[in-house]
């Protein structure tokens, strides 16, 4: 705090020694107290100093302890989120502070929800360069939790074998599998395969069909829907564009869209289904129908 007023001591010279003796002693934080309850410095130099440090200690003080409010805007998931924000503990530390705001489905946010980043996630802008670096692994967390059952998946063959069908995507991990159980699916368990992909990958019909369906699918973000001619639909889910249109005929192979992550996701993915009906809740075991078609898969 600068000096103003009237000073209570005039003998500036030995009390600006002893602020200097202090402050190098490891006492800068008491002195500027008793300058602030009315023993000032009686020189600008002292009174200089005075205010310098406390305006190095008074911005981390303000900081510390605080949490971040968060609106989710269009286009959002939890895992960008964690790395946009650089908050400690990536999507899982999120998910865990609002959880009673998100619901049971962490991949279940819409655009306006408010989250709460907690104090952790204002740690690394309150602090020094070596603070962003510990965050990154906090970023890379979510990729790793989407892809840790691709971690020990192979790669998918790139084409079909002239059967008339052929892979959704070329050379792709599978992540989560079909069926797999939990409390994150309102159906209970993953009603599809997803095939590890980043965003902008090219999306192909995996036979010739008719589009019954091309657009926004709620959680499940951009998608389209084929109807093939044994009577099976395929579903492409979370895909950032559209190439195609309801009404269209497709070959097979032919590019519908790219890949992302729209809807309801943890990071950009490609969700996979086969249904005997256009709608939710009739899926199959997509990985068998395209093994059963000559495809091979993993």
């Amino acid at each position: 705090m600068p000096a103003k007023g009237k000073h209570r001591r005039p003998k500036s010279l030995r009390f600006t020694r002893t602020i200097a003796v202090a402050g190098t002693g490891g006492a800068a934080l008491a002195l500027p107290l008793l300058g602030a309850t009315g023993a000032h410095a009686a020189t600008p130099a002292a009174a200089a100093q005075h205010t310098q440090k406390s305006a190095t200690v008074a911005p981390a003080a303000a900081k510390a302890g605080t949490s971040t409010t968060y609106a989710v805007k269009a286009g959002d998931y939890l895992a960008k989120i964690a790395d946009d924000q650089h908050v400690s503990g990536g999507w899982k530390k999120i998910y865990s502070d609002n959880r009673s705001a998100i619901g049971s489905d962490p991949s279940l946010i819409h655009p306006g929800l408010k989250l709460s980043l907690g104090a952790k996630a204002a740690a690394p802008q309150a602090s020094a360069p070596a603070k962003p670096s510990a965050a990154k692994p906090a970023a890379a967390k979510p990729a790793a939790a989407k892809t840790d059952t691709a971690s020990t998946a192979t790669k998918t063959a790139a084409v079909g074998n002239g059967s008339g069908y052929t892979l959704p995507v070329d050379g792709a991990a599978i992540g989560t599998n079909y069926k797999v159980a939990g409390s994150m699916w309102s159906s209970g368990y993953h009603t599809g395969t997803d095939f590890v992909v980043p965003t902008g990958t090219t999306i192909k019909s995996i036979a010739a069909g008719t589009v019954v369906s091309a657009g926004w699918g709620g959680a499940y973000g951009n998608q389209v829907v084929i109807q093939h001619a044994d009577g099976r639909y395929s579903q492409y889910a979370h895909m950032s564009s559209l190439s195609v249109s309801a009404g269209q005929t497709v070959t097979e192979g032919q590019q519908i869209g790219l890949s992302g992550a729209t809807g309801n996701v943890t990071g950009p993915h490609l969700h996979f289904e086969i249904r005997t009906t256009p709608d939710y809740g009739s899926d199959i075991d997509p990985v068998a129908y395209l093994r059963s078609h000559g495809v091979a898969v993993g």
